[in-house]
């Protein structure tokens, strides 16, 4: 007989409290195997696919593509044993669970074929129920239907925590609904519709007052919204990185006494290095060298210098803790916003060494791979706004890092070069600082170095 297992939302990892789901895997009726990816979702932190621990028959899923789930709630069932195995042609369904806790990463082995099993078949093999349709969109998932009228009402199951907070908000019980939905399930229109009954008997039975005096055109209350009524716009939730990206920012204002400093320098020989270093044949040639890559190189060389801006704060301490590792972040644009992989122990790497990784990253980045792991940890950022073809910026830290150095476009420009005015390959650099652990002359003494190894490269000779 069937065992039907329930797989919850497990925890991520790096501190994650809930994830939005963005594309399901597999269907109900489907046959997985052990640690074959069922759901794609994302974190604050990254999109990642969540294998299952069970092997089995999918016999229910909880929540819609784009419903926000917690850490804990119910993904979906699985009906596992012997006779579950059986409904497979190849008895391929194993009836145990691999253990994992923390997913999201899989164990690498591979996902097994996809097969369709009839509902009923599962429903005949046993005791478990296979439901005869998700619920629709904006449905309560894993409701049960409202009490008929004279009925003492029940509890309702609401998986969804949309739902159940919206009618948190609004003192609403939801035993006192009746849903619209398959088999009477409560979707989220039957609560706003209950909401806005609930606004609607208030406004009538609050008693007539006086008519308030007009206010003035420039008064606080003739900029707000009219009770009840919403602002005309579209309004955009900020959760998953773009909320994290928020989230940390905002904390990054709050809390950090960042000062910033600026520098114009002539890149004209930076280019020029990288030029001879990817166009070099022979036993000397190698994968080819990113300005990004040769600008991380000397900040790893600055900050051997200046060790003071590899760090970060410990407010409970009241301590500045010099970190002895450079993990470095490099803030890179995707579809789904900013992220910012790191590159580990970038100290002990060669300018081809870190290129190599960023492109990894850079890669990962693109097609939604990256994984917690590679975008957290940082302990200083790289930013190079250069390619939005934009000169200057004052970069906000990566809280809870120390500073960060933006990079400017290169662009030919006039430039007094051994006393004549050329043209040359000049960039603009910035360095945003934690005015806590280090003071002006120690951040201007970074970004110094960092420009007379832009101008003279051959200076990073003394630190390979």
């Amino acid at each position: 007989m069937p065992q039907v297992l329930e797989f919850k939302l497990p925890d991520l990892g790096e501190g994650l409290t809930e994830a939005e789901i963005v594309r399901w895997l597999v269907e109900v009726g489907d046959v997985v195997a052990i640690d074959q990816p069922v759901v794609e979702v994302e974190t604050a932190k990254a999109m990642v696919e969540v294998p299952c621990p069970y092997g089995g028959v999918v016999t229910a899923r909880f929540g819609a593509e784009g419903a926000e789930l917690p850490v804990g709630a119910p993904l979906l069932t699985v009906a596992v044993g012997s006779t579950a195995a059986e409904l497979s042609a190849d008895g391929a369904v194993e009836a145990e669970s691999s253990g994992n806790v923390l997913v999201g990463y899989g164990t690498g082995a591979p996902a097994a074929r996809r097969r369709r099993v009839r509902p009923e078949a599962v429903a005949g093999a046993g005791s478990v129920t296979v439901p005869a349709a998700e619920p629709a969109p904006g449905a309560v998932a894993g409701a049960v239907p409202a009490a008929a009228p004279g009925e003492e009402p029940g509890p309702v199951a609401v998986i969804s925590p949309l739902v159940r907070k919206l009618a948190r908000q609004h003192d609403l019980d939801l035993r006192q609904l009746t849903g619209s939905g398959p088999d009477g399930l409560i979707l989220r229109s039957d609560v706003e519709s209950a909401i806005r009954a609930a606004a609607s008997a208030t406004a009538e039975s609050a008693p007539v007052s006086a008519v308030p005096a007009p206010a003035s055109a420039s008064s606080p209350a003739s900029m707000a919204p009219s009770a009840g009524r919403e602002v005309a716009g579209e309004r955009i939730p900020l959760r998953g990185v773009r909320g994290a990206v928020a989230d940390k920012l905002a904390r990054s204002r709050r809390e950090i006494p960042d000062a910033t400093c600026w520098v114009d320098a002539d890149a004209t020989e930076l280019m020029a290095a990288r030029a001879a270093m990817n166009g070099a044949s022979g036993p000397a040639a190698g994968p080819k060298v990113s300005v990004l890559a040769l600008l991380a190189r000397i900040c790893t060389a600055a900050l051997a210098r200046f060790p003071e801006l590899n760090s970060t704060v410990d407010l409970d301490a009241r301590e500045i803790v010099r970190l002895r590792d450079v993990h470095l972040g490099f803030a890179a644009q995707t579809d789904r916003g900013l992220v910012v992989p790191v590159v580990r122990n970038a100290q002990d790497r060669n300018a081809e060494s870190i290129g190599a990784e960023i492109g990894r990253l850079t890669e990962a980045a693109r097609t939604g791979k990256l994984t917690p792991a590679d975008l957290s940890g940082g302990t200083f950022t790289l930013n190079n706004y250069g390619v939005f073809g934009v000169d200057g910026s004052t970069p906000i830290i990566n809280h809870p890092e120390a500073a960060m150095l933006g990079v400017g476009r290169i662009v030919a420009k006039p430039w007094v070069h051994q006393g004549e005015l050329a043209v040359r390959q000049v960039v603009q650099l910035s360095l945003t600082f934690d005015h806590r652990v280090c003071d002006g002359g120690t951040a201007g003494g970074f970004l110094r170095y960092v420009a007379d190894c832009v101008e003279q490269p051959a200076l990073l000779l003394r630190t390979l």
